[in-house]
């Protein structure tokens, strides 16, 4: 690989004005691919009845959840993580601005996102899936610490980590749908998942684009995203337990993670195979790349340790 000489890093301003064109071609590309879907259509309404309070009904008791164990923890998170939508929308409207089709871009994704907690919580109270007023409570909490991004100092950073992250979404709804026990919750987070595919094809080929205009920088960027990744739900009340479930159930784990996420975009972007960078644009990119062999050693001891603990748990159910 070949270095050239340091070049000035663009300005955010400037960054966001050169991408604006491919930002309104995505975004067009985007409503052509688009399905218009209605989240009422996906929830099992004939197996709801009123519960305990001002309407007498039934208290949630949780033999009548329909749902593994490992699926209704990993749906509770994923309805935590979508139910943190007014701070995610307000973190990249300032970023990325109102107006132009920046903004048009925001509105939308936040319009197609709010559909997700409305599916999803429908579904859970409808099915009596979880405990209502446990849920309830959690999302207060978790709405009302609120959600501050790690790259709220960076556009270029921002756009790198959401093309991760909507695929870490996408993953992690299709893999609970898979997981869940239920063909009606499958379906639905099959729907769910689908739009976060498209919301991560928009921004990793933002981030395409944004090599050929900065490459030194867009290295920087994606790796110190990837080194540095988190979801977006870290901060929910119970989320380190919760994810440990969740990685042993297969949803969401390292091995996940770094095959499932990492690997579709950055082999996409041909990341390892990008030349004429500068000083900057090259250390970070041999940075990203034993980040990613450390990675796949952690993700190889990962994989044995959730063996030998789901063959002890076997074991002892026999």
């Amino acid at each position: 690989m070949s270095t050239i000489a340091a070049r000035p890093p663009l300005t955010d301003a400037r960054l966001l004005h050169d991408l604006e064109e491919v930002v309104e071609r995505e975004l067009n590309r985007h409503l052509r691919v688009f399905k218009e879907w209605m989240p009422h259509e996906y929830v099992p309404w004939s197996r709801g009845r009123d519960f305990d309070g001002p309407l007498g009904g039934d208290p949630w008791s949780a033999e009548q959840s329909p749902l593994t164990d490992v699926g209704r923890v990993a749906l509770v998170v994923n309805l935590l993580t979508e139910d943190n939508l007014p701070s995610y929308h307000h973190e990249i409207a300032t970023l990325f601005g109102r107006d132009g089709a920046w903004g048009t871009w925001v509105h939308q994704w936040t319009a197609e996102e709010a559909r997700h907690s409305m599916a999803l919580r429908d579904y859970l109270v409808a099915s009596r899936a979880v405990d209502p007023v446990a849920l309830e409570r959690a999302r207060m909490t978790h709405m009302s610490g609120g959600f501050v991004s790690d790259n709220r100092h960076s556009p270029l950073h921002t756009v790198a980590y959401v093309a991760f992250q909507e695929l870490a979404t996408r993953v992690s709804h299709r893999n609970t749908g898979h997981e869940s026990g239920d063909p009606v919750c499958d379906r639905m987070l099959a729907q769910v998942a689908n739009d976060e595919n498209l919301h991560m094809i928009f921004y990793r080929n933002l981030l395409k684009a944004a090599f050929e205009l900065a490459p030194d920088q867009a290295m920087q960027a994606v790796n110190e995203v990837v080194t540095d990744f988190r979801m977006p739900g870290h901060g929910m009340p119970g989320f380190e337990r919760a994810a440990v479930q969740i990685a042993l159930g297969g949803v969401y784990n390292l091995r996940v993670h770094h095959d499932d996420v990492l690997q579709p975009v950055l082999r996409h972007l041909k990341i390892m195979d990008i030349g004429g960078l500068g000083p900057d644009g090259l250390k970070a990119q041999q940075e990203l790349g034993a980040h990613l062999a450390g990675l796949a050693a952690q993700a190889g001891r990962f994989d044995e340790r959730r063996a030998a603990i789901l063959a002890r748990r076997a074991k002892a159910n026999g």
